[in-house]
């Protein structure tokens, strides 16, 4: 990382705050630009204001949101919908502060434990994700419509240390 770019991430640190109505558009861009079956903006405003076990957050860094994560809290048990970093703003480790926050609020929710599905041939998710304490525990076969590929499904126990990888 060149220096310049070392010293303007540590000056401006991105923050975390809910998800709004007016976020959507926003997060549509990102959606649509890291995935290849996005959600809509409909499914997105159902999220926030139809489902009671839908939980959002944005990363913003300079005003501009930069990415967004998104949970499921069912019982104890937290599903990852989405995490998404805006491609200019990928490669600063923002994607894990974004996961390192829905740990956090899931935990803060009462989240005893946390599931995701990762496409099996998304290497640096799935790397990311074991960073973070996750561990695959079966496939979903064909689980991608755009073109069948298999998800893995990954768990993790979550505790206050669950951030820095460690599972209880």
């Amino acid at each position: 990382m060149p220096a310049n770019r070392a010293f303007d991430d540590a000056v401006s640190t991105p923050r975390f705050r809910s998800m709004r109505l007016d976020d959507i558009p926003c997060v549509c861009e990102i959606e649509n630009e890291a995935f290849t079956t996005p959600w809509s903006a409909e499914a997105f405003r159902n999220e926030l204001t139809q489902n009671h076990y839908a939980h959002y957050v944005v990363l913003e860094h300079e005003g501009r949101l930069a990415g967004y994560g998104g949970l499921w809290l069912i019982v104890d048990e937290a599903h990852i919908t989405n995490v998404a970093v805006k491609a200019e703003f990928r490669g600063r480790g923002w994607g894990e502060k974004l996961m390192i926050r829905l740990k956090e609020t899931a935990l803060f929710l009462g989240a005893k434990r946390m599931t995701l599905e990762v496409r099996v041939s998304n290497l640096r998710a799935k790397r990311l994700y074991e960073k973070l304490g996750f561990y695959g525990v079966g496939i979903r076969k064909e689980y991608y419509t755009d073109n069948r590929e298999d998800a893995l499904i990954m768990w993790t126990h979550l505790s206050s240390d669950s951030d820095r990888g460690d599972s209880a």
